[in-house]
């Protein structure tokens, strides 16, 4: 049997990921194998028993053939939870906690009512629930696969306690059963097909599509209907807040405002690209 301590298996794990992922980015890499898969924490010492070892090979060939390794390991960080997460949900990003840190700056009041379009993992709308025992937290996706990732998020991290269902956010029948709001989110596909060649290739080979891109003719629909829909069924005063492509941020931002919302506020994300869009339902 091969004999090896966590320690070792930091290191080697970081030489053999760093020229496919620089330096930091390995060691960031193998940190979390270290630390999620084999409890690095006050064990560097320890060495790997047969199983471990094997499971250790498995993960370093997934992660040396480019796989994320988020899904490699079944988990993300998000807002201080960890999520699961599957090739059918994307895996939650930095950017997008700064979107539910936004709405979390919301008046902290019981009855909202609150809704999440395109759940994937479930990320935004649970760690909203976490924080927000008093709101109702709704969210529709229409792939079911990621819905049942999202469900069994929700059982782990907080009892369950979300209304979740299967929907298309373009359907109109599939938003008629919903009350009325006080708050919409969304982080909508919104990757035009032509940038595909600027997407990393860990991203584009792995990640769900269905997630990540729309078509060039028309790069707004999501935005746009999700939008629409919003109008019809947020309550007076209600607001909508959308994560954006940094390069459309400011279209999203002028539809909003000849969709008939007001208060139209963007905000940048932590590396200074315009990422967020928040508006408010006026009715006159």
């Amino acid at each position: 049997m091969h004999k090896i301590t966590i320690r070792q298996l930091l290191s080697d794990l970081t030489e053999a990921l760093t020229p496919a992922y620089g330096g930091g980015e390995a060691s960031s890499i193998a940190r979390i194998v270290a630390e999620d898969a084999f409890h690095l924490k006050g064990n560097a010492g320890r060495e790997l028993d047969e199983v471990e070892y094997t499971r250790y090979l498995d993960i370093s060939q997934r992660l040396l053939s480019g796989e994320p390794v988020q899904y490699v390991l079944g988990q993300a960080d998000f807002f201080g939870m960890k999520f699961r997460v599957s090739p059918a949900t994307l895996i939650p990003r930095q950017e997008t906690e700064e979107l539910v840190a936004w709405v979390l700056e919301e008046p902290v009041s019981n009855g909202v009512k609150l809704l999440d379009v395109g759940l994937g993992s479930g990320c935004i709308a649970i760690s909203i629930r976490k924080k927000r025992p008093g709101w109702t937290v709704y969210g529709m996706d229409v792939s079911e696969e990621a819905l049942a990732v999202a469900q069994q998020n929700s059982e782990t991290l907080v009892g369950g306690d979300t209304r979740f269902f299967h929907g298309n956010a373009l359907k109109k029948q599939d938003w008629q059963n919903l009350p009325a709001l006080d708050i919409v989110i969304s982080n909508p596909p919104y990757i035009p097909a032509a940038e595909r060649t600027l997407v990393p290739a860990h991203v584009l080979n792995h990640e769900p599509h269905l997630a990540l891109f729309v078509t060039d003719d028309d790069p707004l629909l999501f935005y746009r209907e999700i939008a629409g829909m919003s109008l019809e069924k947020l309550k007076s005063g209600g607001r909508i807040f959308f994560e954006c492509n940094e390069f459309n941020a400011g279209e999203v931002a002028e539809m909003l405002g000849q969709s008939g919302f007001t208060s139209i506020e963007s905000r940048k994300d932590i590396c200074g690209a315009d990422r967020m869009v928040r508006a408010v339902k006026t009715d006159l």
